[in-house]
């Protein structure tokens, strides 16, 4: 059996997390569906685990969107919503028995681009917090740079930062899986 078989395995069996796991994919690719599964699948099937979301319903079209995501995923996920200070709520609310998803890190910086944030301090304040995280996280983000170049400097911005953050936590992660079509790829898996 190959190295990269546990990480997969563990969409659908009790196994345990490793401490940072990044999932990325292209909109629509499963990412947030496959980092679901491999929360459940690492936990006892009574145990709760911990939604972070970053998505702030501002329209009535995302409004809808975050209440289906919440009645799809069911009682099982206790659900905080934090558009902007990610590492400070990792800090207090991960446990060692109840790993965190955080969906998604694209959303994170397009909220703190849009409060004129300086998105590489956050960053780096995330990436500083994770060896010191109680309980295993896994983020979801989309990869951004698989496209074209922008033709305006916010969306080149937007993409940069995302793409930076994207590159920072991969290399800081134990694991990582690229989604595409709902089939994941894993890139990375650190014994």
């Amino acid at each position: 059996m190959q190295p990269t078989d546990a990480v997969l395995r563990a969409a659908t069996t009790a196994s345990p997390l490793p401490p940072v796991t990044l999932i990325l994919g292209g909109a629509r690719s499963g990412k947030s569906a496959y980092a679901e599964r491999l929360l459940l699948g690492a936990v006892e099937p009574q145990a709760r685990v911990l939604y972070v979301a970053t998505a702030e319903a501002l329209d009535t079209e995302m409004t809808a969107r975050i209440r289906a995501h919440r009645d799809r995923r069911g009682a099982r996920w206790q659900t905080i919503e934090e558009p902007r200070a990610l590492a400070e709520l990792l800090m207090r609310e991960t446990r060692v028995e109840r790993p965190a998803l955080v969906d998604c890190l694209t959303l994170w910086v397009s909220n703190l681009m849009a409060d004129g944030a300086d998105v590489a301090a956050a960053a780096d304040r995330l990436i500083a917090a994770l060896p010191r995280l109680a309980g295993p996280v896994v983020f979801v983000a989309n990869e951004v740079g698989l496209g074209i170049v922008p033709d305006n400097r916010l969306a080149r911005e937007f993409r940069d930062h995302a793409g930076r953050l994207n590159q920072a936590l991969a290399a800081a992660a134990d694991c990582v899986v690229f989604v595409a079509a709902g089939l994941p790829l894993v890139l990375k898996n650190r014994p």
